[in-house]
């Protein structure tokens, strides 16, 4: 009987298993479950914060693993060094769908590695990893530098939305954020171009150097610079092994707490978000009494499969910019901007009921989708970039990175209720809105008590009849609150259209999207 053959995330699974060990890291064993606990007092280093549990034989709570790293440092001893490498599954549950998932992980963790020397050794692991998949690109950041170029905030709500921004590259935001600090001019142009830092990596860490060299005594540019100078050694060794296909992108952010230094993703074409991540966490170490440093890696092979399967069914576009354009009149009026940034297709604007449009001359393919659903296109990689509102991001937080405010269909998120409304708060609030988890969010930052009531539409007629209490809603000129007797009675944010593009995508089409960025910001 003919054996089946071995599929390529099969064949590379075997290939990494002897590069590990012909390099010295040992098999890690990983069981099932583990005590509760140990997930419970580390739940901001964990992905998702849900997980699922059980009651154990002696009565207590045992998880199913939804991590490696955490067990391997709960074993290991205070001062011990291990080469250690895994092959396992994890559960998690997905954030989006709520459902929960099993994911194949492979992973790499040298506990006790001390200085460059050991962060070197594990990136060329990763490196020669995604060597072994294919099409790959390798994208390094640094947490001391983030932590050094972000230490002018000094209030932990404005640090916050600077980190944000900063992960969405977001020039806007930043811009925002610096605003609300009251920082000068000069930091805040600085800060706007650390976030907008990208490309290959010579070239990023050029402007990266110079951003730092503008950096004042009073904040520590020794740090930065050193961050840098450790960044570029890392680069070389990567070099050294053949592989080139290096980027630098100070997105790549992980929790301060446990991570500190190196910090690094992998992507491969077809896939919409990083299929390997990794870092030094002697943080982490630290938390559990531990002195001795440690740096890992992990590979998501269920990610890697489906970008293969993904490839396979001609995934990667044929070298095509894929659009997703909202529906209607800001759809219109994106569509004109776009068309005078040479990005034109025929037939998009007519009345035929098409909703894919190509253009083999430009390259581009729109997608013609709902505007609430345009998020959702990006972040799957299905198109590489969409325009949306920022309400639709705020509810559904997408991971997408938002490049730029295109200005059009200004708004805001707001509250409203009827003309002098007086809040019994011994009784949760009822809210009514499409938005029920920006609202959620926003009372529970206020440690208020709500019933949400998701409705799709005339949100006004909800207080009238007694359906809720108040809204949440978009406010454009209020004219509707006036006519139904509401007033607005908090504002929660401030929306408009925005470009945002797939992290993937980002990477593999980044000239493309930033030729694109610097045509459209022209028209804005």
């Amino acid at each position: 009987m003919e054996m089946p053959a071995l599929t390529k995330v099969e064949l590379a699974t075997l290939s990494l298993r002897a590069l590990y060990e012909k390099n010295g890291y040992q098999p890690y064993r990983v069981g099932g479950f583990e005590n509760y606990d140990l997930y419970m007092q580390n739940k901001n280093f964990l992905q998702s914060g849900d997980i699922i549990t059980f009651t154990g034989a002696n009565g207590g709570l045992m998880a199913l693993r939804p991590d490696v790293t955490l067990s391997i440092v709960k074993s290991t001893k205070a001062g011990e060094e291990r080469r250690l490498y895994y092959a396992a599954d994890v559960f998690r549950k997905d954030n989006k769908s709520g459902e929960y998932r099993e994911i194949n992980q492979m992973g790499v963790e040298y506990v006790g590695g001390e200085g460059i020397a050991a962060e070197k050794e594990v990136l060329c692991l990763a490196a020669k990893s995604l060597s072994a998949i294919g099409g790959a690109r390798l994208d390094l950041s640094h947490m001391e530098l983030i932590e050094a170029m972000l230490a002018v905030f000094a209030q932990p709500e404005a640090r916050a939305a600077a980190l944000d921004a900063l992960a969405k590259k977001s020039p806007h935001a930043m811009r925002a954020a610096a605003q609300s600090a009251a920082l000068d001019e000069a930091e805040t142009e600085r800060l706007v171009r650390f976030t907008q830092i990208n490309g290959g990596f010579d070239e990023a860490l050029q402007t990266a150097r110079s951003i730092v060299a503008g950096l004042p005594r009073s904040r520590a540019p020794q740090v930065a610079q050193a961050a840098l100078d450790e960044l570029a050694q890392l680069a070389e060794a990567v070099k050294q092994t053949g592989f080139t296909a290096i980027g630098l992108d100070f997105s790549i952010i992980n929790d301060a707490a446990y991570y500190n230094g190196l910090i690094f993703q992998g992507f491969v074409q077809s896939a919409p978000r990083h299929v390997l991540g990794g870092g030094r966490y002697d943080n982490l170490m630290a938390r559990f009494g531990k002195p001795q440093g440690a740096v890992g890696f992990a590979l998501y092979m269920d990610e890697i499969m489906r970008a293969e399967e993904q490839a396979e069914n001609g995934g990667e576009g044929g070298g095509y910019l894929n659009i997703a354009l909202p529906k209607g009149r800001l759809g219109e009026k994106v569509y004109a901007m776009f068309e005078k940034a040479g990005l034109s297709c025929a037939g998009v604007l007519g009345e035929s009921r098409k909703l894919v449009f190509e253009d083999d001359e430009n390259r581009v393919r729109y997608f013609l989708v709902k505007p609430t659903d345009v998020d959702i296109y990006v972040e799957h990689g299905v198109a590489d970039i969409g325009v949306v509102g920022k309400d639709v991001l705020l509810e559904n937080g997408s991971d997408v990175l938002e490049l730029l405010d295109m200005r059009l269909g200004k708004c805001r998120l707001a509250v409203a209720a009827p003309c002098g409304f007086a809040e019994d708060t011994a009784v949760p609030l009822r809210v009514a809105t499409k938005y029920p988890n920006v609202a959620r969010g926003y009372f529970a930052a206020m440690s208020r008590e709500v019933e949400i009531i998701k409705l799709h539409g005339s949100m006004e007629l909800a207080p009238l009849i007694g359906l809720s209490d108040v809204i949440v809603d978009i406010v454009e000129t209020g004219s509707t609150l006036k006519e139904n007797d509401m007033e607005v009675t908090a504002d929660i944010a401030e929306s408009s259209a925005r470009l945002v593009a797939n992290c993937a995508s980002w990477r593999f089409k980044g000239v493309t999207i930033q030729n694109l960025l610097a045509k459209i910001r022209e028209e804005v």
